[in-house]
């Protein structure tokens, strides 16, 4: 079966426990398509798993981080569209090929984007109270009419980041070389958001799960959560749309929404 023109770039940092099952469900995809495994840590275990499910590894020998190696690990992939796989996290089997039939339907296509649950002490939580509200906040971008409606997605991105980063595709050809900025730790995705945005094209949801984004005590989502700077970065991302009396009410409730990505959320 000839693959298709997709890759997911792996973001592989230290020793993950999940990096395997998050490679399992690559490969169980519904369509052939490109994997590599992207890293500024490159150990035994990545060499493993490279070989054991004939995967290449892009090592970054240049400046590590965050978005510095989401960046590398998006410059790799030499396809049209690339989806930037977190080594935590599970992909559906039908995702790549949801992702590819919506991207064809647009003329211009800038990201495509899912529905996502968690997985929480291996067990699968498709409801909470911050699912809810991101759902909620995404109930504007539903009609294909919205897609392309620049002023719409960016009422939405002023309440705050509901798009799930692990569930992005990315058309590069209609996006610009370097797609994250390095100066942010928690942001940094909604700052890409934002960006893009304002660019003429499709961002494409799909309301379907088909991403499982896994919380765990040493993930970097709940590290930052535990950190005082994300209150930080997220006024500055408010303060892009709001006035600064408007943007600390609005950075209070989010954050306050926000807890429930941490471990024991309440349902």
């Amino acid at each position: 079966m000839e693959k298709t023109d997709h890759t997911f770039a792996v973001c592989a940092y230290g020793e993950s426990p999940y990096l395997e099952a998050c490679i399992r469900s690559l490969k169980q995809q519904t369509i052939k398509t490109n994997i590599l495994i992207a890293t500024s840590t490159p150990n035994s275990l990545i060499d493993r798993l490279s070989e054991k499910y004939d995967i290449p590894v892009f090592v970054n020998t240049g400046e590590h981080g965050i978005t510095q190696d989401w960046n590398f690990a998006y410059a790799q992939a030499q396809t049209k569209y690339v989806t930037i796989a977190h080594q935590d996290d599970v992909y559906d089997k039908k995702y790549a090929e949801e992702m590819l039939r919506h991207m064809r339907q647009e003329k211009k296509p800038l990201i495509f984007y899912t529905d996502y649950a968690e997985i929480r002490g291996g067990r699968i939580v498709s409801s909470n109270r911050l699912l809810r509200v991101k759902r909620l906040m995404l109930l504007p971008l539903i009609p294909k009419s919205a897609r392309t409606n620049i002023f719409l997605r960016r009422r939405v991105l002023s309440l705050g980041s509901p798009i799930c980063c692990p569930s992005v595709t990315f058309a590069k050809e209609n996006l610009p070389e370097v797609v994250f900025q390095n100066h942010f730790r928690a942001d940094e995705d909604w700052e890409a958001w934002e960006r893009l945005s304002a660019l003429d094209g499709a961002f494409i949801y799909c309301r379907k799960i088909l991403t499982l984004h896994r919380i765990h005590q040493d993930s970097e989502t709940t590290k930052i959560l535990q950190d005082n700077e994300r209150s930080k970065e997220d006024l500055y991302m408010f303060r892009k749309f709001w006035p600064g009396p408007v943007a600390r009410i609005l950075c209070s409730l989010y954050s306050s929404s926000e807890k429930s990505n941490e471990m024991e959320p309440k349902a």
